[in-house]
């Protein structure tokens, strides 16, 4: 072997994909000392999206108090690319779910104001693209938080501004756009969105990720009304149909504002980051071997996560795909229809789940060596 790709997803609590790669790499040293092995940490849009393709384009990553999602200060990260002129936003940075007390967890109050403020952040830095990862949002808001932070006033009948979170849509009769950032109609935005939930109905935002927002069975068709209210105005004073838009119902309905207010484009988080740290000119440029990895490969794994995106652009240039993971869930031959020859899991014996945690990067050396060593045999003969 002459050079092996190495394209993992971050394994969650744990490591970042980057400390992953770092960690393979040394493993495949061990056997192989004069391999030439290239990173390319990776990431489907969720968590971690920021610091994967900082890492990976060689770019800067940035900070800034903003508005958490009750309201409080908080410190966020952002990131320009290697390219200097693409920004990525992680909306959970700014309103994400751990960012809110289990007990004070209400998405009739809880705000995107502190995305929009991200976003903000990197207009005034000067950048022409922008990645979105809408992940993990603690929100119901339909981006109307988001919206308020970059010029959209959206008004009750008295024309005054609603206030923030879910509640505050029940109140909403008029949006005016005027006032909007100028700079965004010259930035191109780009959503990493990884579900097709509309905004409202039963597989909407509230019904399907509300309860896990902290939203109590009574509070759900209120907060489905709100959105519907949201759509409904928006159709009416932006000409944007939102309501049944796949992805709208995404973060809490963020899909839906980034497209209404921003004219943002939705798409699949893989694909998007596959884009971004140019996975295919890599692997055009040629590789023995492309090792990828996530913390569980299952079932789920062949629907637009990183080890099935990983195998799919391999296998545009015949580069055989081997995963390494902490465990093997329910479902996981699936992968092997969708271009990944072979996985193993990392743990070696029957350990607790806290020792894979605190050792992690130890674990994937060491099973990165036996791979190796494995594929060696092969190799000799």
């Amino acid at each position: 072997m002459r050079r092996i790709i190495i394209a993992p997803d971050s394994f969650k609590e744990s490591l970042s994909a980057l400390e992953v790669a770092v960690a393979i790499a040394a493993g495949i040293k061990r056997v192989l000392p004069e391999v030439e092995t290239v990173n390319v940490p990776m990431a489907d849009g969720g968590e971690g999206l920021t610091a994967t393709l900082v890492a990976a384009t060689g770019g800067r990553e940035m900070t800034a108090t903003v508005t958490g999602p009750l309201g409080e200060p908080v410190r966020a990260s952002w990131g320009i690319l290697g390219d200097g002129t693409t920004a990525v936003v992680e909306m959970a940075q700014a309103s994400g779910l751990p960012l809110v007390p289990r007990e004070k967890r209400n998405p009739l109050i809880t705000t995107t104001y502190g995305t929009g403020e991200l976003i903000h952040q990197a207009l005034k830095a000067g950048c022409r693209r922008l990645i979105v990862g809408i992940g993990g949002s603690a929100t119901n808001d339909g981006g109307a938080g988001m919206a308020q932070a970059l010029g959209v006033k959206l008004l009750d009948a008295q024309g005054a501004a609603i206030p923030p979170g879910a509640g505050g849509l029940e109140c909403l009769e008029r949006i005016d756009i005027q006032g909007l950032d100028p700079r965004v109609k010259e930035v191109e935005i780009l959503v990493a969105c990884d579900v097709d939930n509309p905004l409202c109905g039963p597989r909407g935002a509230s019904a399907v990720y509300g309860p896990q927002k902290g939203a109590t069975p009574e509070m759900v068709p209120r907060l489905d009304a709100a959105l519907a209210r949201l759509a409904d105005i928006i159709a009416r004073d932006l000409k944007v149909e939102v309501r049944d838009l796949p992805g709208a119902g995404a973060a809490g309905g963020l899909g839906a504002g980034l497209v209404a207010f921003l004219g943002a484009t939705l798409r699949r988080g893989i694909e998007l980051v596959i884009e971004a740290v140019n996975l295919d000119g890599i692997l055009a440029a040629g590789a023995d071997l492309v090792i990828t990895g996530e913390g569980e490969i299952n079932r789920q794994t062949a629907y637009g996560k990183v080890p099935a995106g990983v195998a799919g652009v391999a296998a545009k240039y015949g580069i055989p795909v081997v995963a390494l993971v902490g465990s093997i869930g329910e479902g996981a031959h699936a992968v092997y229809d969708h271009g990944i020859q072979g996985f193993m899991s990392i743990v070696p014996r029957p350990v607790s789940l806290s020792y894979c945690l605190e050792n992690a990067a130890s674990l994937l050396a060491d099973a990165a060596e036996r791979l190796m060593r494995l594929l060696s045999i092969q190799i000799k003969k």
